[in-house]
């Protein structure tokens, strides 16, 4: 036996201390074992975590990102291009409204006595008025109707002042005289004072016109005077079926820099396209969608996905498109702007938008490196505290290791559990007292509780979004059947009354619209119609029509005549119409006993009637002029006398010029095509034929106008009919 330190080892003792150390390096061995094992797996659970997460945030990110651009957008490209377009459809609306005025002055010259309109005065400069211009070597004071189109001087001033989209407008005649509206008096002399010629007939604008016997949008074009650039809308003006003249109006394009808004240091900017793939407007420092004098066509860049990009937002709102130019990422969406065949792109540089993730992903990194070396730190200092309790009685050890395993393992167990759940229920992620160690533990579970939280954030912000959204439908739904409730919609409408039958529709293009139909009797022997449309669309131009059809309503069950209804009733609009908006209408009386049927038109298209043994034909009647365009107008009806069997057909704009996705009209022919083919078929199905005639012709396009239709039937008096 030897003696060490004072210990006897041999014999009992060393059998003892042998098992003793044997026993103790047996639980060291498994110990360390063991700790091991749970390091590596928490090792294993706090990596498989950690890139989960990773994977987590850089998927919601990029989720939440897209959803987030492709409600927002897409709807405010939409909106913007929606905005802008009804810009052009009012420019479409103002041309036609001058055409409509230079035709109905031009039909009823006999009874107005010529104005002398005045050369361009230097000393009106600034200041919107009337003007002549006229080729070289054409004398305006010989025109045989300028004159006459001068009487439209001040509505065409009212036009202009009352619109920022307008530089000019005019009435340019095939005589070669022209009068223009704008406030650029200065710059059509030169500096001797002299009115400088112009060549109106040579303008495309003016050859354009009539080339296309309609409505035409000129490209990109330089002012004559001012070189400035810009679009023109130009519509023929007839006369007894010949072409006289052309009104046209100037929309200068430096005015429309609202339709290109976006912040290019956030790497998110605007442009615009025409109808052959030409930027045309684009954001200042959008690089490759830069504009300058000449346009860029993207049919050149090389790029075929661009392209067709392009080309799909001249037709419909697209979705939201990732697209790479210059090997950069962008999300693009378009929408078109019908009216005029151009569109709007709103571009996002997508690495912009990964910048969040991005830095949410380096802070997470950082936390976890952080974490990670806490973590072997305290790793480190775990194993030298092993190889000192080898040093120490089995109990110190062993209780060490129970101890410790109760520190490290619990916790972790729990929060894996925790996360599990939190992944499955969608709950948030919570801190729990068992997981404040104040050490690398309780530092991830505080990362944790706060992605979760931030993450419930961003749900509940798109919830609000969606809410709100939702909230705006409902209230334009509600809208719509307010106006559909003040429109005669129970049929049918007079039961009790064999000697007619009547039948009417209105579809609006939006939620709600500007066109409105009405019937009433005015007494027992005489049955009031009246077919009109409000010039624009929404809400302001539903609100119009309300108004209108009151006040038109009110004047009708006076006992008034026709004429007589649509004076009164443009009196009483221009007494208040600060927003310079008008109406155009049909308004008929039938006398129910007789068949006689009193009329007048302001403005308004050419009834359709069907005699008892023919087919339908259009009724072209005098057009007065629209009501609310100027006070102290006089209307005048006229008289048809309808037979038993005859048939009336009355609508709005919105049915011949119903277009399809090749931007043809449907046409007057067409629709008198699909009414002979039911000539003999009561109003309602008429009606629902020629419905169905343009739904089949429009096919997938979207609806331009408000689609607005009336049928009557006269079967003629009780008696006779017995």
């Amino acid at each position: 036996m030897r003696k060490v330190l004072g210990i006897t080892f041999g014999g009992l003792q060393k059998k003892t201390v042998t098992l003793v150390l044997v026993m103790l390096l047996i639980m060291l061995a498994v110990f360390v074992g063991v700790s091991h094992y749970q390091n590596r797996m928490l090792v294993g659970v706090v990596g498989e975590t950690r890139d989960g997460q990773q994977e987590a945030i850089s998927q919601v990110s990029e989720d939440t990102m897209h959803q987030m651009l492709e409600g927002s957008l897409v709807s405010s490209t939409s909106l913007r291009a929606d905005l802008e377009d009804s810009e052009f459809s009012e420019i479409v609306n103002n041309v036609y409204m001058l055409q409509t005025m230079a035709q109905g002055l031009l039909e009823s010259r006999d009874g107005i006595a010529p104005m002398q309109p005045g050369l361009p005065d230097p000393a009106l400069n600034g200041t919107t008025s009337a003007m002549v211009l006229c080729e070289e070597g054409v004398d305006y004071t010989r025109s045989e109707y300028l004159g006459i189109i001068a009487h439209m001087s001040s509505a065409m001033i009212a036009m202009h002042r009352n619109s920022d989209k307008i530089d000019s407008c005019y009435i340019g005649l095939a005589d070669g005289t022209v009068l223009c509206i704008d406030e650029k008096s200065g710059n059509k002399l030169d500096e001797n004072g002299t009115p400088i010629p112009f060549p109106v007939r040579q303008r495309p604008w003016y050859r354009g016109a009539i080339e296309a016997d309609g409505l035409y949008f000129t490209g990109i074009q330089r002012d004559a005077y001012s070189n400035r650039i810009q679009v023109t809308c130009s519509v023929p003006i007839r006369l007894d079926g010949e072409i006289v003249g052309v009104a046209g109006i100037d929309i200068v394009l430096e005015n429309m820099i609202d339709l290109t808004g976006g912040d290019t240091a956030q790497g998110t900017y605007t442009y615009v396209v025409n109808d052959r793939g030409e930027v045309i407007l684009g954001s200042d420092g959008n690089g490759a969608f830069e504009v300058s004098d000449q346009t860029t066509d993207l049919h050149d860049m090389g790029n075929s996905k661009l392209s067709q990009f392009d080309d799909q937002a001249l037709r419909e709102t697209t979705d939201l498109e990732t697209i790479t130019i210059d090997k950069k990422p962008y999300y693009m969406v378009g929408a078109p702007m019908p009216t005029i065949g151009w569109a709007v792109i709103s571009v996002v540089d997508k690495v912009i938008t990964e910048q969040p993730k991005n830095l949410m992903l380096s802070e997470y990194n950082r936390i976890n490196e952080e974490a990670s070396g806490k973590f072997s730190d305290g790793t480190a200092r775990t194993r030298l505290s092993i190889v000192l309790i080898m040093v120490m009685v089995f109990i110190i050890g062993l209780y060490a290791a129970m101890y410790a395993a109760r520190k490290i393992v619990k916790p972790i167990e729990e929060m894996t559990r925790s996360i599990v759940r939190s992944s499955q229920t969608g709950e948030v992620f919570r801190m729990e007292d068992s997981y404040r160690t104040d050490d690398e533990i309780e530092l991830l579970a505080e990362t944790f509780e706060d992605l979760s939280k931030k993450t419930k954030k961003y749900i509940g912000q798109i919830t609000e979004i969606t809410a709100e959204k939702e909230r705006i439908s409902t209230e334009l739904s509600l809208a719509t059947k307010i106006q559909a409730a003040m429109m005669p919609h129970i049929f049918p409408a007079f039961p009790g009354r064999p000697e007619f039958d009547i039948y009417a529709t209105m579809d609006p293009a939006k939620e709600v619209g500007g066109d409105f139909y009405d019937f009433f009797l005015v007494d027992d022997d005489h049955l009031c119609m009246v077919m009109a449309d409000v010039s624009g669309k929404g809400i302001p131009a539903a609100l119009f029509m309300m108004a209108s059809k009151i006040i038109l309503q009110s004047c009708a069950m006076l006992g008034q005549t026709p004429a007589e209804i649509l004076t009164k009733t443009n009196e009483a609009i221009c007494s208040n119409n600060q927003e310079e908006m008008f109406v155009t209408v049909w308004l008929g009386i039938l006398e129910i006993s007789t068949g006689k049927l009193t009329a007048a038109n302001a403005g308004h298209e050419y009834p359709v009637i069907k005699k008892p043994d023919g087919g339908f034909e259009l009724l072209k009647d005098k057009h007065g002029l629209v009501i609310g365009a100027m006070d102290g107008v006089r209307y005048k009806q006229y008289e048809m006398q309808l037979e038993s069997g005859a048939k009336l057909f009355v609508y709005t704009d919105g049915v011949p010029e119903a277009t399809d996705g090749d931007k043809k009209l449907f046409g007057m022919d067409r629709t008198l095509a699909a009414l002979n083919e039911v000539r003999d078929a009561a109003p309602d199905v008429i009606l629902k034929h020629v419905r169905s005639a343009v739904d089949d012709f429009v096919k997938d396009a979207e609806q331009f106008d408000d689609l607005t239709m009336l049928c009557m039937e006269y079967t003629g008096p009780n008696d006779h009919r017995e």
